[in-house]
């Protein structure tokens, strides 16, 4: 356990560590934004496909 201890410090106290944490944070903000970014495009295509299927169909 106490090993375990040193090595959470050494890890804080690194700023190749904190470096790492906050490169992490900016993967996860872009991953969500990305997602985000497909779901909504994904459903202004959904909306103008159905939108064609209309018009076509005469409905």
């Amino acid at each position: 356990m106490e090993k375990l201890m040193t090595l959470t410090r050494q890890f804080r106290d690194d700023e190749n560590g904190a470096a790492m944490v906050e490169y992490t944070i900016l993967l996860g903000i872009i991953t969500v934004a990305v997602i985000a970014t497909v779901v909504l495009v994904g459903t202004w295509v959904s909306g103008k496909w159905t939108a064609l299927y209309s018009a076509i169909s005469g409905h």
